[in-house]
């Protein structure tokens, strides 16, 4: 005879243990599954093929959602359709846990400390992406990745980025010590607000007296009608000769004595820097790389300016009058850290200063 019901209550005190259901399947399957994933099945496919529900198959293959803390699945926003583009920020994407394949490698000699089957290095992953379409991500698959990019840029080219143009003489470091303390008027710092269909406006902003000025970039003849040269001119309105006749109009507008120096980043629109600073006499810099603190004033500014030319707009809309203006209703707000004086005043009282010194060294 068996025991009777209930005896391990009345023994132990306690109810009796709860049967722990169907065992979870094996980590083993679970790896089989994924080789087949890797053959390009399905997430149903793959799990019949290695003797697993479907259901299963399906719950291993959404482990990478966003969920809350209760386990519910966050959607996120409804994205577009796949354009095929390269570079698909400032629009919505499908939300995911998105484990770079680096933490992939890592978190497996964690999770696996004693199983040496579950190594694999990020590289070998990021090879097994891209294997298909010489180097062209599946669709499907871009939107796991962090960066989005469906084209992956090999090593050694992102190591050649555009730089040549800097040379030891011109990096920030060989600035005049009395740009730095802003208190000699006349030094610059310049970028470019960027703009939709390669359109741009060049930015200006004294360090001292923080006026500004904006530099009209209109598009050059042929742009949108003649096909792209490789090595030809930029039609853009900012390839390097535009720029540097740009600049040139707009800073010898100025008097000498207010054109020190041009701190810049590193962007090639500034790669005839050289011949700039033979036409106009003002020294140029430049940044170091990704350091926008080094030229803080200018991308304060630049933000400011986005309140007139947002992102994603169509920035050659506005004529040289009209961008102008904006620079003008800059110049007149009232600034805190000039005392709340507008850049303008302060710059007009940096003129009369300049004036008065020439007349005292003419008598």
């Amino acid at each position: 005879m068996g025991r009777p019901a209930g005896w391990m209550k009345e023994l132990t005190g306690r109810s009796p243990m709860k049967s722990p259901g169907k065992p979870s399947l094996r980590r083993n399957v679970e790896r089989l599954f994924w080789h087949e994933i890797g053959k390009g099945l399905t997430s149903e496919e793959a799990a019949i093929a290695v003797g697993a529900s479907q259901a299963a198959g399906s719950r291993w293959f959404r482990a990478g959602e966003v969920r809350a803390p209760d386990g519910t699945t966050v959607t996120g926003p409804q994205t577009r359709a796949w354009k095929g583009r390269n570079k698909p920020r400032r629009q919505d994407r499908r939300w995911a846990t998105s484990w770079s394949p680096e933490q992939i490698a890592h978190r497996l000699k964690s999770d696996f400390p004693e199983d040496e089957t579950m190594r694999i290095s990020h590289e070998a992953i990021y090879q097994a992406l891209y294997v298909q379409g010489r180097g062209a991500l599946k669709r499907e698959l871009v939107t796991c990745l962090r960066t989005g990019r469906a084209l992956r840029v090999p090593r050694a080219r992102s190591r050649r980025r555009p730089g040549g143009h800097v040379t030891p003489d011109v990096v920030i470091s060989e600035r005049p010590p009395e740009a730095e303390d802003r208190a000699v008027p006349g030094h610059w710092e310049g970028d470019l607000i960027i703009g939709t269909d390669r359109s741009a406006i060049g930015t200006l902003v004294e360090r001292t007296t923080r006026f500004t000025m904006l530099v009209h970039l209109p598009r050059m003849e042929g742009h949108g009608i003649e096909p792209r040269t490789k090595n030809g001119p930029a039609l853009g309105g900012y390839g390097a000769e535009a720029m540097k006749n740009a600049l040139a109009a707009t800073i010898t507008t100025l008097p000498e004595q207010l054109r020190r120096s041009l701190t810049w980043d590193r962007g090639k629109e500034l790669a005839q820097h050289a011949q700039l600073t033979i036409d106009t006499g003002l020294p140029v810099y430049f940044a170091d790389p990704r350091s926008p603190w080094q030229r803080g004033t200018n991308e304060n500014t630049n933000g400011l300016l986005r309140q007139y030319f947002p992102k994603g707009t169509d920035l050659s809309r506005w004529d040289a009058d009209e961008i102008n203006a904006v620079a003008t209703a800059l110049n007149s707000r009232p600034r805190k850290t000039l005392g709340w004086n507008t850049p303008a005043e302060a710059l007009n009282e940096q003129l009369l200063l300049i004036q008065q010194a020439g007349v005292a060294t003419t008598d």
